[in-house]
């Protein structure tokens, strides 16, 4: 792929990879849209099961989801369908999908994409719901 190449992808027609790992807690599935090292961006759509919560972890670089279908469940708050929650680089984080249904995701990161695990902050809270 070169700097100034349009690119068009059917999403519907790229198959979920699930992703299992006993550190995460589960699987979860995703579908890699674009990744453009130079360009320093990935773009992919991830589901979530639901009941699916990723432990509590980092990331070298930020991350932002879109969310298309269903509630994404985070640390500090659960979002429904058209909220865009953007995650900052190192910041210790937690999210999932609600007990009751799976959550789609548009997800688009910044970098090399990494994931450290960590254990959960003492000052970790969870409050009320904010469904927007």
């Amino acid at each position: 792929m070169t700097d100034n190449q349009m690119i068009a992808v059917n999403a519907r027609a790229v198959p979920w990879e699930e992703r299992v790992s006993a550190q995460i807690g589960g699987s979860h599935f995703r579908k890699i849209l674009l990744q453009h090292p130079q360009a320093g961006v990935e773009v992919k759509l991830l589901r979530y099961p639901a009941g699916f919560t990723m432990s509590w972890h980092t990331h070298g670089v930020a991350h932002g989801m879109y969310v298309l279908e269903g509630s994404l469940v985070t640390h500090a708050g659960t979002y429904g369908p058209g909220s865009f929650v953007w995650f900052p680089k190192g910041m210790v984080m937690q999210h999932g999908a609600s007990e009751t249904e799976d959550v789609v995701m548009l997800f688009i990161n910044e970098g090399n994409f990494d994931i450290q695990f960590v254990e959960k902050p003492k000052s970790a809270s969870h409050p009320p719901s904010a469904v927007s």
